[in-house]
C-alpha cells in the first residue's frame, strides 16, 4: 500500500463514527454489529462470552471491517461497564454511539417461574441497562456529543400472561429512556428507543407462536437504518407493532387472558 492510500485509510476511519454494542455475541446485537461494520463504523462489541466475540472479531476483520475492539463484559458488574468503556474509549479515540441491548428472556407465570431466573432478568435487562446508560452519559458528556440507542420490546406495551417480569423489564428500558430523553432535551446527545417485534434470533425461537415473526439479517438492518436515522422511539419493524401495540394497550384483560 502507498503512503498516500495509507493515510487516505486512516484518515477515513478517524472520520468514520465509533460504535459500543452490549450482548453483541448472539442474536440482535452480533447481527447490528455485522450491519454496522459493513457500512464502515468503528466497532466495540462486548459480552460475556469473550470466545465467541473474537470469533465475531475476526470474520469482521477478514471482511475489511474497520478497527474492531471486543471486550468480556457482565453488564451487571458496574464497575466492569466503567472499566470496560475506559478501554473501548481508549482504543476507538471516541464513543459515538452506544447501543444498550444486552438482555435475557425468561418467561414464566408469576409464582411459578422460578425466582432466580426473576432475579436475573432485572438485573440484566433493568440494573445492567441503566449501568451502560450512566457510563455511557458520563462519556457523552465528557466528549460534548453522542447518541444512546436502547433495545426495548413490543412486550413494553402491555403485560401479558407468563411475560410478567420479561414486558416488566423493558417497560423499565422504555420508561428510562423517557426520562433521559426529557434530561438532554436541546443538548447534542440523542436518546433513541427501539422496540422490537419477534425477530429470529435465539431469545424467541423456543416461544409457541412469534406473529409477524422476520429474519435476522432484515432485522439488524431496519435497526440500524432507525439508529442512522436517531429517531426517538419506534417498533421495529414499524408495520404492523407500531398498530398493534396500540391496540394491545386498549384490549380487555378478558381478551388479554385468553392470548397465554
Amino acid at each position: 500500500m502507498t503512503q498516500q492510500k495509507a493515510t487516505a485509510k486512516r484518515d477515513a476511519q478517524d472520520a468514520a463514527k465509533s460504535v459500543l454494542i452490549t450482548g453483541a455475541s448472539s442474536g440482535l446485537g452480533r447481527q447490528m454489529a455485522i450491519e454496522f461494520s459493513r457500512r464502515g463504523y468503528r466497532l466495540a462489541l462486548t459480552a460475556r462470552r469473550l470466545d465467541v466475540l473474537k470469533e465475531l472479531q475476526s470474520e469482521l476483520n477478514a471482511s475489511g471491517a474497520s478497527p474492531v475492539f471486543v471486550a468480556a463484559l457482565d453488564v451487571t458488574d458496574e464497575v466492569a461497564v466503567v472499566q470496560v468503556f475506559a478501554q473501548a474509549h481508549a482504543q476507538l479515540g471516541s464513543l459515538d454511539i452506544v447501543v444498550a441491548n444486552a438482555g435475557i428472556g425468561h418467561h414464566g407465570t408469576i409464582g411459578k417461574l422460578p425466582f432466580d431466573r426473576v432475579r436475573d432478568t432485572i438485573n440484566t435487562n433493568v440494573i445492567g441497562f441503566m449501568a451502560t446508560v450512566d457510563a455511557a452519559m458520563q462519556h457523552f458528556k465528557a466528549q460534548g456529543h453522542g447518541h444512546l440507542v436502547g433495545i426495548s420490546s413490543v412486550a413494553a406495551f402491555r403485560g401479558m400472561p407468563a411475560g410478567g417480569v420479561y414486558g416488566a423489564s423493558k417497560a423499565a428500558v422504555t420508561t428510562y429512556l423517557e426520562s433521559l430523553r426529557a434530561e438532554t432535551h436541546s443538548s447534542p446527545i440523542v436518546v433513541t428507543t427501539l422496540s422490537p417485534g419477534f425477530i429470529d434470533t435465539p431469545i424467541n425461537r423456543g416461544a409457541k407462536s412469534r406473529p409477524f415473526v422476520i429474519g435476522v439479517e432484515r432485522g439488524g438492518k431496519l435497526l440500524v437504518d432507525l439508529i442512522e436515522r436517531q429517531v426517538a422511539h419506534a417498533t421495529v419493524p414499524r408495520w404492523p407493532w407500531s398498530v398493534v401495540a396500540r391496540l394491545m394497550a386498549v384490549l380487555p384483560t378478558s381478551v388479554i387472558a385468553k392470548l397465554r
